[in-house]
């Protein structure tokens, strides 16, 4: 997978993407990541990418020139699967989102900033637009982090163990179950006998419920997707 990041600060996501699993998975090359500088792009020689709104109000908005020009440069290189723009009004990121992304080969993310990006790059430049909560951030990188986090760890090979993801929260539409791991018991805290059974089927189904039952109790409106 190919994944180019337009940010206003760059440095921001950099080391972000220097550690842990996106670390490997870059040095597996199984995903090449780029960050492209949107100052780069600027039309003035201040070197700024935004301007008062129309209409007036507080807050500036990012311009839509410096934009459609990175976007352009990189559309030459490349077709791209979705180009995606982290807005708090965005569709939100869901894990079936995740999953249907991981399978892309080249994804373009646009972190948003200020009061938000002249609507016309909305409207003829991005293909989806996600949210990662029902709260507004300084700007767009930690978002973009997030999904590309939520992403990356789903691509075959990135993690160690393959099926681990596959049995995450919300895959599914459910949480997944407690866990446990040695020792057996500490302060008087016993592991669940089950899990010690060495009964594949009776653990099995010990974890199916324990999921049906923190859903109901954390996420219930996930049991309503399924």
């Amino acid at each position: 997978m190919r994944l180019d990041i337009i940010t206003l600060f760059p440095n921001m996501l950099s080391s972000f993407f220097e550690e842990s699993i996106l670390k490997r998975a870059q040095n597996k090359q199984l995903v090449d990541v780029h960050f492209h500088d949107l100052h780069d792009y600027s039309q003035n020689s201040y070197g700024s990418v935004d301007d008062y709104a129309y209409g007036g109000g507080a807050g500036m908005v990012i311009g839509i020139e410096p934009v459609a020009l990175c976007i352009d440069d990189l559309k030459k290189e490349r077709a791209y699967d979705e180009i995606i723009y982290t807005a708090p009004d965005g569709e939100m990121l869901t894990q079936s989102t995740s999953n249907r992304l991981s399978m892309m080969q080249n994804i373009m993310i646009l972190c948003g900033h200020y009061k938000g990006i002249d609507e016309r790059i909305r409207e003829h430049f991005i293909t989806m637009e996600l949210s990662i909560g029902d709260y507004v951030l300084t700007g767009g990188e930690l978002a973009a982090a997030v999904i590309s986090d939520s992403v990356i760890r789903l691509i075959p090979g990135v993690l160690s163990d393959e099926t681990s993801a596959l049995s995450d929260s919300f895959q599914n539409n459910l949480i997944s179950p407690p866990v446990y791991t040695r020792p057996v018991e500490f302060r008087g805290w016993r592991v669940p006998d089950v899990l010690l059974s060495g009964n594949h089927a009776k653990i099995d189904q010990w974890r199916y419920d324990r999921s049906v039952e923190r859903t109901q109790q954390r996420r219930p409106h996930l049991l309503d997707l399924e």
